[in-house]
């Protein structure tokens, strides 16, 4: 099997990953106080947000490569929809 049968898996995973190192950082950073911890309950909801908010960026650099190679992937069935949907709207013009 090619590398590329597993790029949108590999990348879905890789971003994760990033997400949760980033989380782990920022709760970590939240832990000894150098970042605040929120207002009352909203202590999780703060720190998952400031983790989207860093790994977001992150992962468009650091994670180019896997990101090409799901456009890869995907951009043949992708073209296919387009060519079924086509076809069907042709379809469709054609009975009025």
């Amino acid at each position: 099997m090619s590398s590329h049968n597993f790029a949108t898996l590999r990348y879905t995973a890789l971003r994760i990953g990033l997400f949760v190192a980033s989380f782990a950082v920022v709760w970590v950073l939240a832990y000894v106080h150098v970042i605040p911890l929120g207002l009352g309950a909203s202590n999780i909801f703060w720190l998952l947000l400031l983790a989207v908010v860093i790994s977001a960026p992150l992962s468009f650099v650091l994670l180019r490569k896997q990101r090409d190679a799901m456009a890869q992937q995907i951009a043949p069935r992708v073209d296919r929809q387009r060519a079924r949907f086509a076809a069907s709207v042709g379809q469709e013009d054609g009975l009025k």
